[in-house]
């Protein structure tokens, strides 16, 4: 497979990331017999986090042996010192290794800095000076952050949702990490499974040449369409472009980055969630949106009264009132279609 390089990290990866976040939903067995199939594909560079419950265990598993020749990220949300370094020594515990290519601050809503009274920056500069970490990303959500994140010189990587349906704004990101020397990895390459066009998914990332696409994958039947599409590369042709300004007109309004925008909710509702629910129940263990917890949240979503404060907020201008609908009728569907009996009146 192709290699790239991922900014000023030094890493040389395969020019297609693993991301492991589906993993969650596969037996242990289905994990191993597909994270090999990656590998077996050409795949070195993998993406995890602490937060993906068993997903740094199965790629511990999969990988002892042959950890030596791939590039394992993960992530934390740790918000201090003491909470980083726990988080990094169970990472290593369930990856079986002494070290991390890439440890990334998880779903960052403000930017890490020496000195900022934390110490969380202080805490992964001291993990890459003892070895345990070799590069120090950052990840978000929100434009904004992952903007003044390239700026700052603090970081080896970027990683941010990034797809077809990226605005020109976000756009104005990936050359701002070209010319900063930072390496950026578009997470959401398939917006979180609301494109289906994966040829086209597949040739607009690979079009834009510094940037790394991760392909959250769960299947071997789904790996196998990126390693055809990377043994054949469609190209970005008039053709193409136009499948790309078909697929940005049908779902540029319904693509929720998670930013936070939005937010504060008059009533409470847990809106960067709830607007992409129907994609995180196919994506991640759905089981969990079935407690209690989640129960509430979403009766609390059915209580939206349409002020329509959020839209307003929204700079990617979407109905968020109606995402909100739409995605409390899915969640009533399917926890229906399981088996789950939740009334949310």
């Amino acid at each position: 497979m192709e290699k790239m390089r991922l900014g000023r990290s030094g890493l040389s990866v395969s020019r297609q990331a693993f991301g492991a976040l589906p993993l969650q939903r596969c037996s242990l067995e289905d994990a191993v017999t597909v994270l090999h199939a990656a590998v077996d594909g050409g795949i070195d560079f993998f993406d995890t986090a602490r937060m993906y419950s068993d997903s740094e265990h199965k790629l511990g598993i999969a990988f002892k042996g042959i950890r030596h020749k791939l590039f394992i990220a993960t992530k934390t949300k740790g918000t201090n010192k003491a909470e980083i370094e726990e988080h990094v020594a169970k990472s290593l515990a369930e990856l079986r290794t002494d070290y991390l290519d890439l440890y990334q601050f998880h779903n960052a809503v403000d930017v890490p800095r020496p000195g900022d009274g934390t110490e969380r920056y202080e805490a992964f500069a001291a993990l890459k000076k003892s070895g345990a970490i070799r590069c120090i990303g950052l990840t978000s959500h929100s434009l904004k952050v992952a903007l003044e994140a390239a700026g700052s010189g603090l970081f080896d990587t970027i990683q941010f949702p990034m797809s077809l349906l990226a605005t020109v704004e976000e756009l104005q990101l990936v050359e701002k990490c070209r010319e900063a020397d930072v390496g950026l990895i578009a997470m959401k390459a398939l917006a979180g499974g609301l494109i289906v066009n994966i040829p086209a998914a597949y040739a607009f990332l690979r079009s834009l040449e510094t940037v790394l696409p991760i392909w959250g994958v769960q299947s071997r039947e789904e790996l196998a369409d990126f390693l055809r599409l990377e043994a054949e590369p469609p190209a970005y042709d008039e053709r193409m472009k136009a499948a790309v300004r078909a697929e940005q007109e049908a779902l540029g309004g319904r693509f929720c980055r998670g930013c936070g925008y939005c937010l504060p909710c008059p009533q409470e509702i847990f809106i960067p969630f709830i607007a992409r629910l129907d994609r995180l129940l196919r994506r991640s263990p759905w089981q969990q949106y079935a407690e209690a917890d989640w129960v509430e949240k979403m009766r609390a979503a059915k209580s939206c009264i349409q002020c329509g404060a959020c839209a307003e907020r929204c700079p990617y201008k979407l109905d968020t009132p109606e995402l909100i609908a739409d995605n409390v009728r899915d969640y009533e569907n399917f926890m229906r279609e399981h088996g789950w009996n939740i009334v949310l009146d």
